[in-house]
């Protein structure tokens, strides 16, 4: 198990350096200048903001010099934002992006394990039709057009019921927290839940299955002790990109719900072409999902007995 976590941690510290390197040049060959606004007003402040954010350097030198900070854990001084390292900007607001991703997760692995189980159960019948419309629809329908049209929807209830049911933006209390957490979980949870579905129905034919009934285990037993269980192992492969994606927080999600997430800066720094933001996240972004995928890759070992990671004699 050690040998493989270690070559895991290789190959995932070798994935961080190439998007590392990919941020880093797509960022300097991408058409505009950071330096482009108000604060460049003459050539002599042109050249200090030049000196200050090592723009004046050579490409290779200030590549190499982004890899030594990088190294260290510094990602370096934001360009529109005054004084303020971007370093703060993570510490400061990945803490929002996590908190709305875990509610975000929650309901996104509660309602599949729920719609999964109930579409399994109505098996080509009309809960499972209208189950399986409700989720080809969600995992194809994009977040940023799910907000605006639950944000539209809102909107009129509370102009009709004449009270706010719930705020369209903002941050602050659990009421900010609902909707845009339900938007961001919802294609997760869409998605787990045709997989969740899938596996049931195999795993319903098991002989394991059909010896359990024969030992007259009460249905509910049956249930959460051998099929969801075994159902639930495949699921759990997607886990890893699944916490990393919503845990991070939705780019456009945050920014559509005015929340001071993480992906929120993330949006206006590209906007705004900061580059050190965009490169700085992009790489904390990066590190977190090789994390997230080696934590479940080691959890799904435990889980499941039949599997076993190890060197071979």
């Amino acid at each position: 198990m050690w040998r493989y976590i270690i070559k895991r941690l290789l190959s995932g510290a070798i994935t961080i350096w190439f998007i590392a390197t990919a941020t880093f040049f797509a960022m300097h060959f991408v058409p505009g200048d950071p330096l482009s606004d108000a604060r460049a007003a003459t050539p002599e402040i042109r050249k200090n903001l030049q000196i200050k954010y090592g723009l004046d350097r050579p490409l290779s030198t200030q590549y190499f010099l982004y890899l030594r900070n990088m190294a260290r854990g510094d990602f370096g001084i934001s360009f529109t934002q005054q004084n303020r390292r971007v370093n703060d900007i993570i510490r400061a607001h990945f803490p929002v992006s996590a908190l709305l991703g875990v509610i975000a997760l929650f309901i996104a692995v509660v309602g599949a394990v729920v719609w999964g189980a109930v579409s399994a159960h109505f098996r080509q019948r009309w809960p499972d039709h209208l189950i399986m419309l409700v989720v080809i629809c969600a995992v194809s329908m994009p977040s940023f057009v799910i907000a605006a049209l639950l944000q539209w929807l809102l909107l009129a209830l509370d102009r009709y019921f004449g009270v706010s049911l719930l705020p369209v933006a903002g941050w602050g209390s659990w009421q900010h927290v609902l909707l845009p957490a339900w938007v961001l979980g919802l294609s997760t949870m869409a998605y787990m839940t045709r997989l969740l579905r899938a596996n049931l129905l195999e795993v319903a034919q098991a002989d394991y299955l059909r010896t359990a009934r024969a030992k007259g285990l009460t249905p509910a037993r049956i249930f959460f002790r051998h099929k969801l269980r075994n159902a639930l192992l495949p699921v759990i492969t997607v886990l890893g990109p699944a916490i990393a994606a919503i845990t991070t927080g939705g780019f456009v999600v945050e920014l559509m719900f005015a929340i001071p997430g993480l992906g929120r800066y993330f949006v206006e720094a590209v906007q705004q072409l900061d580059y050190t933001v965009i490169m700085g996240t992009t790489v904390f972004y990066g590190a977190f999902l090789v994390l997230m995928v080696l934590l479940v890759d080691i959890l799904y070992g435990f889980v499941d007995p039949r599997i076993r990671v190890g060197h071979s004699r």
